[in-house]
């Protein structure tokens, strides 16, 4: 049976995600993060990187979100139904399945950390600089950016109902880490688009399934 190596509050709830919408009967290995929101160290006998998700299936081990719901769409999903069937909208299928961790949550995390530098483990001593720091680089440079990348997918999605098109399909689970990310640490209120596809997602029942499966999501 197929096995994925779920860490709380990751990426690997988007595998669940997938999971459950393919029906595809699959095996959880739990893991929790440290106090330091790592990935415990456990998690590297499974793969090097000590990351998740990491799935196992028919002998092979899989890594990165992106990489594994390609292989679950192509191994799994025979009729197509989650991938689209005409040019244009395969091309914005691809397109999003690679921006989500190529574009978007690089600029996230770094919201993370620079928003993290006046707070535990930097020693007190240094926080008031680190603050400073942090603040400065997210007005000089990450507010705008993020700005800019959320204002592209308010428009996009204004367009159409689903990120690849008028139907769903495994970009909007590749997507929903970053866009949850967003949401929750962007420091942006007027997004009705995202905020609308959000509450789609919410109401399928894989994701309600997911969620029961992999625990309470939030992002960290």
């Amino acid at each position: 049976m197929l096995i994925v190596h779920h860490l709380n509050n990751s990426r690997s709830q988007r595998i669940l995600w997938m999971l459950e919408e393919l029906q595809v009967p699959y095996q959880i290995v739990r893991y929790q993060r440290e106090p330091t929101m790592l990935a415990p160290e456990s998690l590297k006998s499974v793969h090097p990187l000590g990351k998740s998700p990491v799935v196992e299936d028919n002998g092979n081990i899989l890594a990165e979100s992106g990489a594994i719901i390609e292989y679950l769409q192509e191994t799994y999903d025979l009729e197509s139904r989650f991938k689209p069937i005409s040019s244009q909208e395969k091309l914005r299928y691809r397109f999003w399945l690679h921006y989500a961790e190529g574009s978007l949550m690089p600029l996230l995390m770094m919201k993370l950390v620079f928003g993290s530098l006046g707070k535990e483990p930097v020693p007190w001593l240094l926080r008031p600089v680190g603050n400073l720091l942090g603040q400065g680089v997210q007005k000089a440079y990450l507010n705008k950016q993020i700005m800019t990348h959320a204002r592209y997918l308010e428009d996009s999605l204004q367009k159409n109902p689903w990120f690849a098109g008028q139907a769903f399909s495994a970009a909007d689970i590749q997507m929903s880490f970053p866009v949850i990310a967003l949401l929750s640490r962007g420091g942006i209120n007027d997004l009705p688009n995202l905020q609308n596809w959000h509450s789609k997602v919410q109401m399928r029942p894989a994701w309600q399934r997911a969620i029961q499966q992999g625990g309470p999501f939030e992002i960290p």
